[in-house]
């Protein structure tokens, strides 16, 4: 069990979970009162111990199925017997092991079904219409059994017997299980079957509302059983590969680790839910630093009135209350093409630890540049705040192209008395001006004014001045030029300049 549960530690310290030396121990103690016979109660206590974040949850799932879902839980943290007839020591609805089922060869008992008695049995699945108890269908991963021809047919043996039919696995083919997935549904026509049973239960609801109702419920079917096929792919591959080599195939970085020139459009919504309990992480520290960080000067008066009851001895220095003084913000954002997702996404943190700054003021440009303080102060949504921004701010004057010295001075001529000794400036974007002047004299100039002035880059540090990046024009004139790709490096860069 120590063996197992180290590996499993030291794989989400890899995909990037912070798991302490502690929590690890806790883990372990947690394991000792756990039933090591239910995969539900070794989750729970191995996500209990071991997760402090919910966006790491959806991490910690997938590697958990890949350290104790190829065989009975028991087996595998090292125990005596594994219980019979179960999955990660939980019984198949199917009357069998995905662990046996495995060592037959493939994955499932009992004999095979043809491509169109599996697209039936999905059929009745997604309707929802087997008979409760002898065949109803099931919306969660293992739940309830098929009627008709498929009597006693389980969620995972429907699975089974839909990856052994058109997935095609093929031993020590260097494949991914997406390939497989993507064979199966294909071959299987879920997303047309749930099309065409979602709209035959719409059709027949008697009112708007339980059409839409019906439609969702068909939807989750399909997507349970989706889910159901990816972990019976997964099962298979471990058993193959081992937990470790598929680990290192499915490794996927924390929403925080995001690079935000490259995400997806689901990692970008990832990361929009965790900017929110981020910030306010943020703001909970950066108000406790300004609490802490000084004294203030020694308060000669108050110390000797101190003293005089110890007889003039100043055993208790007083320090008079400093005045902690809030930096104004202006920030400058590219806002053209790849780079307006990581201008958003600095905009709106910087917004919502607005209270730790005395003023923020936000000005977006491509070749023109226009104040757009109002667009991110008012909208919570990151793609809706960019999306006015595009719609309405004036921020293009000529083909649309990034031209940094053009905004700069525009910036300059029409805002520069704005930028004062208590201001902070933050440039974002990635200094390609499509070799286009620098202009650096006008990002002189206004450094000359502000207290600090720090640029934010999301490219890798490695491509700064190659192409046609024109960020060496513009350090000298900065306080601090970093690289920022993703939420940590943006938080990390928030926490010091506050």
């Amino acid at each position: 069990m120590l063996a197992t549960v180290e590996d499993f530690v030291a794989e989400l310290r890899r995909a990037g979970l912070p798991v302490s030396l502690t929590e690890s121990l806790d883990a372990l103690a947690a394991l000792t009162v756990t039933d090591l016979g239910s995969r539900r109660a070794v989750h729970g206590a191995l996500a209990a111990t071991l997760v402090k974040e919910q966006g790491h949850r959806p991490i910690f799932d997938t590697i958990f199925d890949l350290y104790f879902s190829s065989r009975g839980l028991a087996a595998t943290l090292g125990t005596e017997e594994a219980p019979v007839g179960a999955v990660g020591g939980e019984r198949d609805p199917d009357g069998g092991s995905a662990a046996a089922g495995e060592a037959r060869g493939g994955g499932v008992d009992g004999e095979a079904m043809s491509p169109e008695a599996l697209r039936d049995a999905v059929r009745r699945l997604l309707a929802g219409d087997a008979p409760s108890g002898t065949g109803g269908a099931s919306t969660g991963p293992g739940g309830g059994v098929l009627g008709g021809g498929a009597t006693g047919l389980g969620l995972a043996g429907l699975a089974r017997r839909a990856v052994d039919a058109f997935a095609g696995m093929e031993p020590g083919r260097p494949v991914g299980g997406t390939y497989y997935l993507y064979r199966t549904l294909r071959q299987l026509h879920l997303d047309a079957l749930a099309e065409e049973e979602g709209a035959r239960a719409a059709a027949t609801a008697p009112d708007a509302l339980r059409a839409s109702l019906a439609r969702r419920a068909v939807r989750d079917r399909a997507a349970a059983l989706t889910a159901e096929l990816e972990a019976e792919i997964r099962r298979r591959l471990v058993a193959e590969r081992g937990p470790e080599a598929l680990a290192r195939a499915l490794r996927r970085p924390l929403p925080e680790d995001v690079d935000f020139m490259h995400a997806t459009r689901e990692e970008m919504a990832e990361i929009a839910r965790a900017l929110r309990p981020l910030s306010l992480r943020l703001a909970t520290r950066l108000a406790r630093r300004r609490r802490h960080r000084h004294r203030g000067a020694l308060d000669f008066r108050a110390t000797i009135r101190r003293s005089l009851a110890a007889g003039g001895v100043p055993l208790e220095p007083r320090f008079r209350r400093p005045h902690v003084a809030k930096p104004e913000i202006v920030v400058l954002a590219d806002v053209s093409g790849s780079v307006a997702a990581f201008a958003r996404f600095t905009l709106l943190l910087v917004y919502a630890l607005s209270t730790q700054f005395s003023k923020v003021r936000s000005f977006a440009f491509i070749d023109a540049v226009d104040e757009v303080t109002g667009y991110f102060d008012r909208s919570a949504e990151p793609a809706a705040a960019l999306a006015r921004v595009q719609a309405e701010a004036n921020v293009v004057a000529l083909d649309g192209h990034s031209d940094y010295g053009r905004a700069l001075v525009a910036f300059w001529a029409r805002y520069g008395t704005e930028v004062g000794p208590k201001t902070s400036l933050l440039v974002l974007g990635d200094a390609r001006s499509n070799y286009h002047a620098p202009e650096a004299w006008a990002l002189e100039a206004l450094a000359a004014r502000a207290r600090h002035t720090f640029w934010l880059n999301p490219e890798p540090r490695v491509y700064w001045n190659s192409g046609d990046s024109v960020l060496g024009a513009y350090a000298p004139a900065c306080d601090g030029v970093h690289e920022c790709r993703n939420l940590r490096q943006l938080a990390r860069f928030v926490d010091e300049l506050a």
